[in-house]
């Protein structure tokens, strides 16, 4: 139902309106009244109503004062004014204000009732016309999506569709990046790039259409903000041509495959999970899964997968030859894996520098299974110890890194190189060592470092800066984010 409220400085209009029309009859609610123009406002700002009917003379503040910040405020409302026979030069200026109606005094029942009516007809008008604006936004918006679907499954054949319903900001695009995870997500908007959703078989896709380079500081704060929402998002690589969103795609559902399989939550992108491998055959996922256990420094999972795996070779009840040819990959892919944390691929207290000697030995006494199991156990207690050892110096020659070069973009990816791990690697032992992750660590050491500079009587855009942000916009989201004031007010109050 729609609102309406009344004011004139005469009491008995105000009782006499409320009480001779039909207002729940004309679908509208009289939700208040008031005599003055100060109350007035007051009472609109409160009730926030559809219509306003108001006399032209009042107390405090006249009828056309009121309107015009009522219509500055929302211009949307309806606004109808009593006049009298000798206030044509009010009525002209009302009019011009843009009043819905105005109804002469003396004020009658008809009078009323027939500028009320006047009045829901031009609601109605503009509500239809939001309805078909909405309808034809919903439409554009869903033929974008359609068109953006298919670029990401068909690629540089799609691209001319998908050119058409992106608009002319198709020639702005430098760069495209798709993004996927197991529930709704969202991306802040930027005039940098433009989100495109698309509805996936299982997961909930998004394609970025990037229109300027950001800084990697803004993206670690994005992939800080889903970490703090609990959700996994894989993110496949940037290309700069708008036909390549299939390779990104497929890279962003492995990146989310990953991320679901280890329990990791926040971004993680296909860029930063190491060297894959692909095959062609029924195992791949099941190697896959064996050696993302191995990257996870997680031994149970790692031998829960390893059990798995060895269960499938039975009840397959595969060729001898070609599961010792599996089993034998699968100890260097694991070795490997274990070298991108920084641990040697042989362990110390076995000699498997001839794998492919003593598997053939093992599969002749008929214990291929257990030795496969034990050889993968050994590599797996091996990393830890090593992981162990290491972690805390690898932690600290990131954290040492990151405090050397705050001033400028940092990414987590730069910080891995430095340390010689693989990112992903390193992203879960700062969280382990650290206690936070290495995006919220990054991000709360420049903000305390913000702090002492503005106190130092800096300037925003001099702090914004030396802490690493090459913008003063985004520097000033972020430190109202962790300190609940913008700079400037923080700079003040101290």
């Amino acid at each position: 139902m729609l609102k309406a409220v009344l004011f004139d400085d005469e009491y008995i209009v105000l009782e006499a309106l409320g009480a001779l029309v039909d207002w729940r009859g004309l679908g509208i609610e009289l939700a208040g009244t008031a005599g003055d123009g100060l109350s007035a406002l007051a009472t609109f700002r409160e009730k926030r109503p559809d219509i306003v009917l108001t006399d032209i003379r009042m107390p405090g503040k006249d009828g056309l004062q009121l309107i015009e910040e009522i219509l500055e405020e929302a211009p949307d409302t309806c606004c109808i004014v009593f006049s009298g026979f000798n206030e044509f030069e009010y009525v002209k200026r009302a009019i011009q204000l843009g009043v819905a109606d105005y109804v002469e005094k003396p004020i009658t029942e008809i009078g009323i009732e027939r500028a009320l009516r006047q009045a829901l007809g031009r609601i109605g008008k503009r509500e239809h016309l939001r309805e078909l604006e909405r309808k034809w936004s919903d439409s554009r918006q869903e033929l974008l999506e359609k068109a953006v679907w298919e670029l990401a499954m068909h690629g540089g054949e799609a691209e001319a569709k998908w050119r058409d319903c992106f608009g002319p900001e198709a020639d702005l695009v430098i760069g495209v990046t798709a993004m996927a995870a197991a529930e709704a997500f969202g991306l802040p908007e930027h005039p940098a790039y433009r989100v495109v959703p698309v509805a996936g078989d299982f997961e909930k896709l998004a394609v970025v259409f990037h229109l300027m380079e950001l800084p990697h500081a803004y993206w670690d704060d994005v992939a800080g903000d889903l970490e703090t929402a609990g959700i996994a998002v894989g993110v496949g690589g940037t290309y700069r041509e708008a036909g390549d969103a299939p390779r990104s795609l497929n890279e962003a559902r492995r990146a989310l495959k990953s991320a679901l399989f280890l329990r990791v939550k926040g971004v993680v992108r296909f860029g930063e999970l190491g060297e894959r491998f692909a095959s062609p055959d029924a195992l791949s996922e099941r190697e896959e899964a064996i050696v993302l256990s191995m990257r996870s420094g997680n031994k149970t999972l790692l031998l829960d997968q390893v059990d798995l795996f060895l269960d499938y070779i039975r009840s397959a009840k595969m060729n001898p030859e070609l599961a010792e040819r599996e089993m034998l990959r699968l100890i260097y892919l694991t070795a490997e894996a274990a070298k991108e944390h920084g641990e040697p691929s042989v362990p110390a207290s076995r000699d498997l520098s001839m794998p492919h000697v003593e598997i053939r030995e093992a599969a002749a006494r008929g214990v291929l299974p257990d030795w496969f199991r034990a050889q993968i156990e050994a590599i797996a207690e091996q990393a830890l110890k090593e992981r162990e050892r290491n972690k805390h110096a690898a932690v600290e020659q990131a954290r040492l890194y990151i405090e050397r070069n705050v001033t400028r973009d940092v990414s987590l990816q730069e910080a891995a190189d430095h340390v010689g791990l693989n990112a992903t690697y390193l992203s879960v032992l700062f969280k382990e060592v650290m206690g936070e992750t290495y995006i919220k660590y990054l991000t709360r050491y420049r903000m305390e470092m913000a702090k002492t500079l503005l106190r130092k009587g800096l300037k925003v855009c001099e702090v914004s800066e030396k802490v690493g942000y090459l913008t003063h916009r985004h520097f000033t989201e972020v430190f109202k984010k962790h300190t609940g004031r913008t700079p400037g007010q923080f700079k003040n109050s101290d």
